[in-house]
């Protein structure tokens, strides 16, 4: 372990600070911040390579980890919760492909995609990985993204599912060719010209497509849908938080396909 790390001003510091806030250094550098022994514990199973983990003074981790000891004070900067049991780490990004998707998914027979289109909340966006997770969907698409991957605020929301959940960032265009070649049904999520979700086969390949809050999928998706389904809304408002909805679309899937676990 090195020496102690007891200023703020610390060159490795400032760093880590700026891969906390600046997306434009995470692209830049290859490398984000992960916060929480739990998360971390998610992104090493995942296989993912940690450059380097700030541990608050006293903490043990696993030997084969290149650890820095910090101060309290120091901690507590860089610490966003108070409750991550005193772990930062530095990781080393990984870029997927809607290619690599091809060889991850070789044994699935009926694959269940979640694409978002322009999703700009990564709050929103994490909470969709972990209800991906859940529901042991194939992959996340997120078309023409409006926060990156990597962001800190994704990362504490997914609770780690960033990691289990393959995650892929390309074109609307990109992925509905895609999903079109493999024979995935494209079901969009919209009030208009819309049946009930519970109504609508989701045993077969399946991708589950939801844009943002304020304005809905664009054209493109509605036209290339081979379905369009909605939620019933009994109340005043018209819609719900893209992640709940992610929630309830996922596991009419779960249910229809009969996985009780």
């Amino acid at each position: 372990m090195a020496d102690l790390i007891t200023s703020t001003q610390n060159p490795k510091i400032k760093h880590l600070l700026t891969l906390q806030q600046k997306s434009s250094e995470r692209r830049k550098s290859g490398l984000f911040v992960v916060e929480g022994r739990r998360e971390l514990e998610h992104c090493l199973t995942a296989g993912y390579e940690v450059a380097c983990v700030f541990a608050l003074e006293g903490v043990q981790l696993p030997v084969n980890l290149p650890v820095q000891a910090v101060s309290q004070n120091v901690y507590e900067r860089i610490a966003y919760r108070g409750s991550t049991e005193g772990v930062v780490a530095v990781v080393r990004a990984r870029t997927l492909t809607l290619g690599d998707l091809n060889s991850l998914h070789l044994e699935s027979a009926t694959p269940l995609y979640v694409v978002l289109e322009s999703v700009e909340k990564p709050g929103n966006l994490g909470a969709v990985l972990r209800s991906a997770d859940a529901a042991a969907a194939d992959a996340v698409i997120v078309c023409d993204p409006l926060t990156d991957l990597y962001n800190p605020n994704l990362i504490r929301a997914s609770i780690g599912a960033v990691f289990s959940v393959p995650v892929v960032a390309c074109t609307s265009e990109d992925c509905i060719a895609w999903l079109k070649e493999r024979g995935i049904r494209i079901l969009t999520a919209q009030l208009q010209d819309s049946e009930l979700y519970y109504d609508t086969d989701m045993q077969g390949p399946t991708a589950i497509v939801m844009g943002t809050e304020a304005t809905g999928l664009t054209e493109k998706w509605r036209q290339a849908a081979d379905a369009h389904i909605r939620i019933p809304m009994l109340g005043q408002l018209d819609s719900l938080n893209v992640s709940v909805s992610a929630a309830i679309l996922l596991f009419e899937a779960v249910r229809q396909r009969g996985c009780n676990t």
